[in-house]
């Protein structure tokens, strides 16, 4: 395939193209000499550079500002929205343009979108109770809304949870647990949705070539955990005690309003890949962290 992606020098875009040897990639970058584990990468530095999409087969979107580690000021907040939605609608308007459309369009979300759903077990199939109040579920809907204006290409929306892989959420958690600092955070029976970084790219390439599965598609393992639960596997991998807990105000007080991203609830189930027989390579968070090596 000749494939279009955004967001290709990012966690799970660089893992793509590394794995995608077969394929063809023009990646949308603002780095002006990237460099990827494939040789048959183009880059360009602005969607303005294309006319049209008549000559890809596929377009992959996952640009997007980090969302997590740092506090959401008004300006981050705004940054972290143009990042995902203004390159959305310029793709939009690039299949609009287009005489020979891409056959499928992968737009990048994430289970933001479900909130806050304490020990339900939600779905792709769940009604979603919108919070207005929630800056991460307003910008998951508003992200998938505009996305959803290419008509005439499958359309896949792509709900992302937590990617374990060496770098990413896990970079950032591992060192305090290396040290012996780690710990629950909050209650720690709030569930954690992740996915192992194979299975999410195993994933992304199942849905790029399934011509009938579209609409939303939760990127999670089929066991989500609690956090009590997440804490102590990782400890257990790193060879540490994990005693500390963090008080959700001391959370508040770290991060602000972007601590919800930790303290939240959300049991994601990932019934579209389910129903279509997909296999993951790391159901369970044991397994998961015991083939990250570089723990």
């Amino acid at each position: 395939m000749n494939i279009l992606m955004t967001g290709g020098t990012g966690f799970i875009g660089r893992q793509l193209i590394a794995s995608g040897q077969q394929h063809a990639f023009t990646v949308l970058t603002r780095q002006s000499s990237p460099v990827f584990a494939s040789a048959n990468v183009k880059v360009i530095n602005t969607l303005q550079d294309l006319s049209d999409l008549n000559e890809f087969d596929a377009v992959i979107n996952l640009a997007g500002e980090p969302i997590v580690g740092r506090r959401w000021s008004d300006a981050q907040k705004q940054k972290i929205r143009a990042s995902r939605i203004q390159t959305t609608q310029q793709l939009v308007e690039l299949f609009e343009r287009s005489s020979s459309a891409p056959d499928v369009f992968l737009s990048g979300s994430a289970i933001g979108i479900y909130g806050d759903t304490g020990e339900q077990k939600v779905d792709e199939f769940s009604d979603i109770a919108h919070n207005q109040n929630d800056f991460a579920q307003t910008l998951c809907r508003d992200w998938e809304a505009e996305a959803c204006n290419v008509k005439n290409s499958r359309l896949v929306l792509l709900r992302t949870g937590i990617v374990l892989g060496d770098g990413g959420a896990l970079a950032q958690m591992l060192p305090a647990f290396k040290f012996g600092f780690g710990g629950p955070l909050a209650t720690g029976n709030q569930y954690m949705s992740w996915i192992h970084l194979q299975d999410i790219v195993t994933a992304i390439y199942y849905v790029l070539d399934a011509a009938d599965v579209s609409g939303s598609v939760n990127l999670v393992a089929p066991n989500p955990v609690t956090n009590a639960q997440f804490t102590k596997s990782l400890a257990k991998a790193c060879g540490r005690w994990a005693p500390f807990r963090v008080p959700k105000c001391a959370l508040k007080l770290l991060l602000g309003e972007s601590s919800q991203l930790l303290t939240d609830s959300q049991r994601i189930i990932p019934s579209q890949l389910l129903n279509n027989k997909f296999e993951f390579a790391y159901p369970n968070i044991d397994e998961a962290f015991s083939d990250l090596r570089s723990l």
